[in-house]
């Protein structure tokens, strides 16, 4: 049996409204310490990262571990019924084939219960290891959320640098190119309008804007964003979530001339010879994918920054198949 009690629940929608368009369908795994969520979009570039902590709940009972599959947007679709100050409850009985929401309002003089099915979905946990991160930014959320939205209007890719002089955001596009630029600012009254920089060494990734716009729907959750980087791992963008938890996001960096190689591989064909001549084999750097070892937890621990296994890293892929074929024809 299953029945958890949110009194914030317009908590729960905005957690649905910032990773629905990311990924489609999802496993919620519920145990005695948690709610949480961990899946990956279609292409495997990004990642995300859902912990709601038992203690965050007004009620939580959990008999035994269960795993609900769910279709993330029929799910915000439900929850788009509650009002903002309602009270939302979740259950579901061991082995159904439904989820029950219930929308209380504050005096309680208005209930509605919402039934969804179920959904099995094939997927396996994935399992995020700890690495050292070579630079960590704590901003202003909806600065970051401007930054990324600002810089879209000019180019489809942002180059993430950190110095010691600050965090630059860059862009290039058809149209021209765009810096922006954030010093670290400590003296501000309010602790959510400061920025931090913290930095081991110097570094600089590109990434896919329209992924850091997707992420940037979480700014509602909270006050700042926490953005860490390393040199050819994922960045992570994690958004905490008042006392409860923490939604992360975690995206691989983009290659290089990335485009220019794909349009070569595509127009690249071995070529039949009446000689047997030896060719040079091309090379090519596929699409980054995010590359997780499953079955490994999450540590549920708020106080540690998020963590990425150094192996997580863009892979690059000789053409093996073009060379075979190439061989069986000199032979011909």
């Amino acid at each position: 049996m299953l029945e958890l009690r949110l009194v914030q629940g317009s908590l729960l929608k905005k957690v649905m409204e910032s990773i629905k368009d990311l990924v489609n369908d999802a496993n919620f795994d519920c145990s005695a310490t948690g709610f949480s969520l961990q899946a990956m979009d279609s292409s495997h570039v990004a990642l995300v990262a859902l912990l709601l902590r038992s203690e965050g709940f007004e009620h939580y009972r959990c008999d035994r571990n269960l795993s609900m599959g769910m279709n993330l947007n029929n799910m915000a679709k439900m929850l788009r019924c509650a009002g903002n100050d309602d009270i939302v409850t979740i259950k579901a009985d061991d082995g159904g084939d439904t989820v029950t929401f219930m929308f209380e309002s504050p005096t309680q003089d208005k209930i509605a219960d919402f039934e969804m099915k179920l959904m099995d979905i094939d997927s396996e946990h994935l399992g995020i290891p700890e690495a050292e991160y070579e630079a960590i930014v704590r901003m202003p959320s909806s600065e970051f959320a401007r930054i990324c939205k600002d810089l879209s209007s000019i180019g489809d890719t942002v180059v993430i640098s950190v110095t010691k002089e600050g965090v630059k955001f860059s862009t290039r596009g058809d149209i021209g190119t765009a810096n922006i630029v954030c010093r670290q600012n400590t003296t501000v009254d309010k602790p959510e309008d400061a920025t931090i920089i913290e930095m081991e060494t110097p570094v600089s990734l590109t990434f896919a804007l329209r992924y850091m716009n997707s992420f940037t729907k979480a700014t509602p959750l909270a006050n700042q964003v926490t953005i860490s980087l390393s040199s050819e791992l994922p960045v992570v963008v994690e958004y905490k979530i008042a006392e409860m938890g923490y939604i992360r996001f975690y995206l691989a960096p983009k290659i290089e001339e990335e485009e220019e190689t794909e349009h070569h591989v595509e127009t690249t064909k071995p070529q039949k010879e009446t000689k047997p001549q030896k060719e040079t084999k091309p090379k090519v750097e596929t699409k980054p994918k995010l590359e997780i070892k499953p079955k490994v937890e999450i540590k549920d621990d708020e106080e540690n920054e998020p963590q990425v296994e150094s192996k997580s890293q863009v892979e690059s892929k000789p053409l093996d198949d073009t060379k075979a074929e190439v061989e069986v024809m000199d032979v011909e």
